[in-house]
C-alpha cells in the first residue's frame, strides 16, 4: 500500500544516528544500554478501518520497519509485550497481556515474526500491563528502559495506569512512557497524557512522524548551558555547585560545578532528556528552577537569575576569640542560611540579611544589605579580656550592663577554679561569685568592671 512508502523519514534519521554515534561518543564515557519495550495494545478495536488499511495492519507494519532499523544499534535492545490478544472480549480477561520477545540482541526477526502472529481480539487492560513491564526489563542500573505504549483505547479493567506508571518511574524501572494514541476522542487524551509523553496520531502520516519523534528523543543526545544571570540578565555568575534532581524520585542525577569559558559561555553539558528534572543551584540561600523544560535531541539554554554579593568579615589583627564566627540568616528569619568565619569572603545571593556574631557577648547585626557584584565588609571593635585572678572553688556568673545599667546574664564561672580568661566586647559588665566555703548567700562578691579593646582587665575574687 502507498502509505509502506512513507518511512523514509525514520529510516534516516536512524542511519545519521548511527554514523553520528560514535564521533559523538569519543572521550566520554561509555553510553549506557537502551532497552526499548513496545506495549502493543491489541485489543479487538484495532481491528478498526484506519485510512487504506486497518489500525493493527499499520502499527504491525511501522513498527516492523522501526525495529529492523533499531538493530543495526549496538547498544539498543527491543522487545514486545502485547495485550487483549489472547482471549476474546468475552471472557473480559483483566490480565491478559503478555511478554511475547524478550529483550535480546539482534532481535528484530523475532519481534517481526511475532508481529506477524498478533490478531487483535480482547479488552484493554493497559494497568495490568504496565504493572508487568516491571519484569521485562534485566537487572541493570545503568540501563536507559524506554516504553513506548501504542493504543487506540483507554484503561477497560478499571485501573489506574496513570498512578501505575508514576509508581514504577520511582523506582526507576523506565523513565517516562510515550504514548501514542491512535484515534483517541478528545475526551479520553487527558486519561493517558498522565502515563507518560502523550502523542495523538490522528492520521497514519502522524503516527510515522511521531516515531520519528519519538526515536529522535531516545536516541539523540540532549545538552543544555546553564546561565547564571546577574538582575540585568547578563549570564556572568559562575564557578556554583548544581544539581539536576529527578524530580519524581527527588534524588540527584547530575552534579556539576558551573563554568565560564574564556569568552564568558557556559559549557554544554549532555543530560537524558527522557528524565523529569529540578535544577538546584547551590548559592546562599539555593535557587531552585522547578520542572524545567529540555527539549531532547537538542541544545537547550536554561536561565536562571542568580545575582550575588560578597560578604567580608574582617579581622583586624589576631582575636582571643581564635576563629570567630558569625550566623548568617535571611531578614527576618530563625533558619540558618551560613556559619561564616571572619576573615573569610562568602558569596550569597542579592538581599537583605541579619548577621549574629558570636562573640562574648553576641553582636546583632540587622539589615545587612548585599549589592549585585560589591563587597560587603563588616568589622567589630576588637574584644579585650577580662582575666579572673584568683584561684578559687565556688559558683559564680559573668553579666553585661547596658547605659541604663540593666545586666544581662553572659556565662558562668567555672566552679572548680575562677582562674580564668575570658574574652569580651568592650564594655561594662559585673562580676558575682559566692565561694563554696561559704555558708550564706550574703556572702557574694559583686564588682563592676569594665573591658577595653585590645587590653586585658584583671578582677580578682575576694575571699569573704
Amino acid at each position: 500500500m502507498a502509505f509502506w512508502f512513507k518511512r523514509v523519514g525514520v529510516v534516516m534519521l536512524l542511519l545519521i544516528l548511527a554514523i553520528a554515534g560514535p564521533a559523538v561518543a569519543q572521550d566520554k564515557k561509555p553510553k549506557p544500554k537502551t532497552r526499548i519495550l513496545f506495549l502493543l495494545d491489541a485489543s479487538g478495536s484495532m481491528m478498526a478501518k484506519w485510512e487504506n488499511s486497518d489500525r493493527m495492519s499499520v502499527a504491525k507494519n511501522l513498527l516492523a520497519e522501526l525495529v529492523d532499523s533499531l538493530d543495526r544499534f549496538e547498544n539498543v535492545e527491543v522487545a514486545l509485550r502485547a495485550y487483549g490478544h489472547q482471549h476474546g472480549r468475552e471472557r473480559n480477561d483483566c490480565k491478559d497481556t503478555k511478554l511475547e520477545v524478550p529483550f535480546a540482541e539482534n532481535n528484530a526477526a523475532n519481534v517481526k515474526t511475532k508481529l506477524d502472529q498478533i490478531i487483535p481480539r480482547g479488552n484493554t487492560p493497559i494497568t495490568y500491563s504496565l504493572e508487568q513491564t516491571a519484569k521485562d526489563f534485566p537487572d541493570d542500573p545503568r540501563a536507559r528502559n524506554v516504553v513506548i505504549l501504542i493504543t487506540d483505547g483507554i484503561e477497560s479493567c478499571n485501573g489506574d495506569p496513570c498512578a501505575v506508571s508514576l509508581a514504577l518511574q520511582r523506582k526507576r524501572i523506565f523513565l517516562r512512557p510515550f504514548v501514542i494514541g491512535i484515534g483517541i476522542d478528545a475526551e479520553y487524551e487527558k486519561q493517558l497524557n498522565c502515563i507518560g509523553q502523550y502523542f495523538n496520531a490522528a492520521d497514519v502520516k502522524t503516527f510515522e512522524n511521531v516515531l520519528t519523534e519519538i526515536v529522535t528523543q531516545t536516541l539523540s543526545e540532549t545538552t543544555v548551558s546553564v546561565e547564571l544571570q546577574d538582575e540585568n540578565g547578563r549570564p556572568i555568575e559562575t564557578n556554583v555547585n548544581m544539581t539536576f534532581l529527578n524530580s519524581l524520585t527527588g534524588l540527584p542525577e547530575y552534579n556539576f560545578v558551573h563554568y565560564l569559558n574564556d569568552k564568558g559561555k557556559p559549557d554544554m553539558l549532555e543530560i537524558d532528556a527522557l528524565m523529569p528534572y529540578d535544577l538546584v543551584v547551590n548559592t546562599t540561600p539555593v535557587v531552585v528552577d522547578r520542572n524545567i523544560t529540555i527539549k531532547p535531541g537538542r541544545h537547550n539554554v536554561i536561565k536562571v537569575k542568580a545575582p550575588q554579593g560578597i560578604l567580608y568579615l574582617r579581622q583586624d589583627g589576631p582575636s582571643p576569640y581564635g576563629q570567630l564566627q558569625t550566623i548568617v540568616r535571611a531578614q527576618g528569619e530563625m533558619r540558618t542560611l551560613n556559619v561564616q568565619t571572619f576573615g573569610e569572603k562568602h558569596k550569597y545571593l542579592v538581599g537583605t540579611y541579619d548577621l549574629e556574631v558570636l562573640s562574648m557577648p553576641r553582636v546583632y547585626l540587622k539589615d545587612v544589605e548585599l549589592k549585585q557584584g560589591q563587597t560587603k565588609t563588616i568589622t567589630i571593635p576588637v574584644p579585650g579580656q577580662l582575666a579572673i585572678t584568683s584561684q578559687m572553688q565556688g559558683y559564680g556568673s559573668i553579666y553585661m550592663l547596658d547605659d541604663n545599667g540593666e545586666q544581662r546574664w553572659l556565662c558562668n564561672i567555672p566552679e572548680n577554679n575562677s582562674k580564668v580568661t575570658v574574652p569580651l566586647q568592650p564594655g561594662k559588665y559585673k562580676l558575682v561569685y559566692r565561694m563554696k566555703t561559704a555558708q550564706s548567700s550574703k556572702f557574694t562578691d559583686v564588682q563592676n568592671f569594665e573591658i577595653r579593646s585590645g587590653a586585658t582587665t584583671n578582677v580578682k575574687i575576694f575571699n569573704r
